[in-house]
């Protein structure tokens, strides 16, 4: 890397959550900007920056710098400059003054090591010397703190973040055991704590390291799905990576479940281990929900039968049996589930509740686990719909690593009823922050369809309500004649019922273009986009999403999206971009959020918020130095070092497809998915995304093998082993 050394001049641009800065430097006579995540900055400072040399499209020649070596400032006119900036609270431009008049070039070791001794200029008490004087320590430390660990590639806003933790200590405690950094408050990963023990010289046995790795195996875990792991499946695993022996893994058990770090649990006559947060998820949804199950409803609503009549003759239709009870169930009971399939009714018998709950004056909320299931519910409807995150009042969180809801135990939803879209798709901790934000008395309706895929978070919560039998469930299985007449409905049915769906249809709304390989599926995917779906049903891109089992392969997400944005959205002169690692971002493409931030900014309008989710698809609608994106209205800006968190969305896999609803779906089956993506209910999610059209390209073996394949890799999730 290049390094250049000059004085701060301006701050242009600081974003204080993750230390992003764009600021002018004044070196050798000439004036450059440097850009980078970086403590914080201020005018007059000496700082030599390593980095590279870019051109920006927009702003030109600028350093991006990597690491920094701050200097404080030794002549009395940079001093001076230094204290007027502002850094350090409590000093202003007319005390700076009067400070370099006193003690000259000394000043920064008088507020450093003596602040007492400010107490000689008028107006300092000896208050607000001592103030000043932490204030400089802690701007100082924050700085030796960065040069200690900046050749870890540990970032700013981690580093600011360690030193609020833990203060002045924050280098002795990572030098004595840098896993200390894995906590939740910090929010280092593994590999980053790893790699400062090891250029700390410790030793890799260490019983700290051994701790630290057992958990980090846990949460990975996390991501595919798991509350807990049994012991035999996880110590291999922990040893493996640890390469360490399986009986020094086991040997930190004890220590780490009497610590509290870990929960030990038998289920199914196996011994589990939990990660303490988890556990304590599992058993606190379980016990809420059995409570409010059994307390039961504040009001009751009498001569149900009479009443499901009058909502037949009004909305001109007839309930079957199944639905009747659902509706039942839904008006007089504390918890109850709904479920079934595309064109069973659910629509229907929800709009039969809703009337029934507002007849009666009850206070509804509807909702549902992401903005566009949200949207989707209330067009459906006809009732406003929110998030389950805007429901419960999602607040900005300093840590950034859970969400904060104003919505709790303490100050509960006031409504009569809440009703829940796409349920399947709620994972643990969501079910957690929303059980503990309802009232006694309320009644939970969860709606959804259990056959699609569990939620992308960690647990399996629909499956383990319906599989422990409590609570009242209804299944609803006929398709009504409507429904028979779309054929996405019929193999959607036929798919959850291990059939092949029909594939011969040359006409009606499920069409299968055969291709013999992964390229010419492929090539046949960015045509039916470009060219011959908006030809022939005059649609937009908008209204056509790309599906596909996988990241990787030819047909996989990475590769699609890059053909497709090459055909829908190609560079053009004057078009802005910009690259992130592999991928070109430009204006108008469209991208997907693929993690959590709970504190990304967004505006719409005169009303701000903050949070966008895992599966948010958007528009970039400008690229500078960082990318702004409208999600639905809602627009954030992502700067350099979040930008990582978009995908390009062209086409996205399956999964991240869950409770999105889209005109025209094209599905991407090559005989190349891995065999551990081949099973049922990934197809049939697939398939059930589409509102107008299906067309599946590319090999009739692969949809047979799904079809046929009706174990999905196994979910180790405990919430319904706490009600045996």
């Amino acid at each position: 890397m290049e390094i250049i050394s000059g004085v701060v001049e301006e701050i242009t641009f600081r974003n204080e959550q993750n230390g992003y800065t764009v600021c002018t430097v004044s070196t050798a006579g000439l004036l450059h900007t440097v850009v980078g995540s970086m403590p914080a900055l201020s005018v007059g400072e000496e700082v030599a920056f390593s980095g590279e040399w870019m051109t920006h499209p927009h702003f030109g020649l600028q350093f991006k710098a990597e690491a920094l070596e701050q200097r404080l400032p030794s002549s009395e006119a940079s001093i001076l400059r230094y204290l007027s900036s502002g850094i350090i609270k409590g000093v202003g431009p007319s005390t700076a003054q009067k400070i370099v008049e006193c003690f000259g070039v000394q000043s920064l070791d008088v507020i450093g090591e003596h602040p007492e001794y400010l107490t000689r200029i008028k107006g300092i008490s000896k208050k607000k010397a001592i103030e000043i004087g932490k204030e400089f320590q802690q701007q100082f430390g924050i700085r030796q703190l960065m040069m200690f660990l900046q050749e870890f590639s540990i970032g700013a806003a981690d580093v600011v973040r360690i030193y609020q933790q833990w203060g002045p200590a924050s280098a002795d405690i990572i030098r004595k055991n840098p896993y200390e950094l894995c906590g939740q408050a910090m929010g280092i990963g593994f590999e980053k704590a790893d790699r400062i023990a090891s250029g700390l010289g410790l030793v890799s046995d260490m019983p700290q390291r051994i701790q630290a790795g057992i958990i980090h195996v846990l949460q990975s875990n996390l991501s595919n799905g798991h509350t807990y792991l049994p012991t035999h499946k996880l110590l291999p695993v922990a040893a493996s990576f640890l390469n360490v022996s399986e009986e020094k893994a086991a040997q930190q058990l004890p220590v780490m479940i009497s610590h509290q770090l870990i929960v030990s649990r038998q289920i199914g006559g196996k011994d589990v281990l939990y990660l303490r947060r988890y556990f304590e998820a599992e058993k606190h949804i379980a016990e809420s929900l059995q409570f409010l199950s059994a307390y039961g409803v504040a009001v009751q609503v009498q001569d149900l039968d009479r009443k499901i009549d009058a909502l037949e003759r009004e909305f001109g239709i007839t309930y079957a049996p199944s639905q009747r009870q659902a509706i039942a169930y839904g008006v007089n009971t504390g918890v109850m589930i709904l479920t079934g399939g595309p064109g069973t009714g659910k629509t229907t018998t929800t709009k039969g509740i809703l009337k029934l709950l507002a007849d009666h004056e009850l206070r509804i909320a509807l909702a549902a686990p992401t903005g566009r299931a949200a949207k989707r519910a209330g067009e459906v409807c006809g009732l406003e719909a929110k998030t389950i995150h805007r429901l419960l009042g999602m607040e900005y969180s300093p840590e950034g690593h859970e969400p904060v809801f104003s919505k709790n135990a303490e100050n509960p939803l006031e409504f009569d009823a809440l009703i829940i879209d796409e349920a399947s798709m709620i994972d643990l901790m969501l079910m957690e922050a929303l059980i503990c934000a309802i009232k006694p008395g309320t009644r939970l309706i969860l709606i959804g369809d259990a056959d699609q895929l569990p939620a992308v978070g960690a647990g399996n919560v629909l499956r383990d309500m319906i599989d422990s039998c409590l609570f009242p469930t209804v299944q609803l299985t006929e398709i009504f004649r409507q429904a028979r007449e779309s054929l996405i409905v019929v193999n959607a049915h036929r798919i959850n019922h291990g059939h092949m769906p029909e594939l011969e249809c040359k006409t009606g709304n499920f069409f299968f273009l055969p291709c013999a390989t992964p390229a010419q599926t492929a090539s046949t995917v960015v045509d039916l986009c470009a060219r011959r779906l908006p030809t022939t049903y005059g649609i937009g891109q908008d209204d056509i999403q790309v599906l596909t089992p996988c990241k990787k392969t030819a047909c996989g997400t990475l590769a699609l999206n890059v053909a497709l944005q090459e055909a829908l959205n190609p560079a053009i002169q004057g078009k802005a971009e910009k690259a992130v690692g592999n991928t070109v971002f430009r204006l108008g493409d469209k991208v997907m959020q693929i993690r959590n931030n709970y504190d990304l900014l967004w505006k719409k309008g005169d009303e701000q918020g903050s949070g966008i989710f895992n599966g948010d698809i958007g528009t970039v609608v400008s690229v500078d130095q960082g990318i702004e994106v409208s999600f639905d209205g809602r627009i954030c800006r992502y700067e350099t070092n979040i930008t990582e968190d978009l995908e390009l969305a062209y086409a996205v896999t399956v999964h991240k497809s869950q409770g999105s609803e889209f005109p025209f779906v094209v599905l991407a089956l090559s005989d190349r998915i891995p065999p551990m993506l081949l099973y049922r209910n990934l197809l049939y999610t697939a398939v059930t995304r589409a509102r107008q059209m299906v067309i599946a390209v590319g090999s009739r073996e692969s949809i047979q093998r799904m079809v046929e394949n009706d174990h999905p890799h196994v979910r180790y999730s405990g919430l319904r082993h706490f009600w045996k």
